[in-house]
């Protein structure tokens, strides 16, 4: 009973907390709509088809984890364009307060405020540590999760996670589409 305890306390504090109702690896990303830290209206279907999507939960704005993962994000912010990738971070705080963020910390992606938490319920992010989740989803341009990295601790690690799944799936386009040409050409040949 007590190493059941233990287990249970190490998943509430460092594991992924109840994922029941998250989103998984092959689901569509859910339609929604909020506002960003200028106050324009996003709608995730206007960006499907152009690349891939990181759509980061984070608690808030301003604390520890919270500023080293975002100034994380920036600072691979080019990375993310060179693959065609687009950066958004979602949490509870209020237009205003993403917009400070945004400035203070010269964040050149889309943070939006989903302050009543009705996106991080269609995405079923988990709490974790008595508080909001911490978890990116990676979704293709078809709008499918690619990729979930879920940690709350690790909230760094979030932004090398997203890189290397993005470049996984460039790496296997760019590998079947250089393959059909050479299977084509070959046909041709003979």
């Amino acid at each position: 009973m007590k190493t059941l305890f233990i287990t249970m306390l190490g998943f509430s504090l460092f594991g992924s907390g109840n994922t029941e109702g998250q989103l998984k690896v092959g689901d569509k990303v859910p339609a929604f709509q909020l506002q960003d830290q200028n106050g324009q209206t996003f709608l995730p279907e206007e960006e499907l088809g152009k690349g891939p999507l990181v759509i980061y939960f984070y608690p808030k704005d301003e604390t520890p984890g919270c500023t080293k993962e975002a100034c994380s994000f920036r600072d691979s912010f080019t990375a993310f364009s060179d693959l065609g990738a687009k950066v958004i971070g979602i949490s509870s705080d209020d237009v205003a307060s993403h917009k400070q963020f945004a400035d203070k910390y010269r964040l050149p992606f889309t943070l939006l405020a989903d302050e009543g938490g009705q996106v991080r319920k269609l995405f079923g992010v988990p709490k974790s540590l008595g508080m909001t989740g911490r978890v990116t989803y990676v979704i293709n341009k078809e709008g499918k999760v690619i990729h979930i990295f879920n940690s709350q601790l690790q909230a760094t690690k979030h932004v090398t996670e997203a890189l290397e799944a993005i470049k996984k799936v460039k790496e296997s386009c760019c590998g079947c589409s250089v393959q059909r040409r050479m299977n084509r050409k070959t046909m041709l040949s003979t």
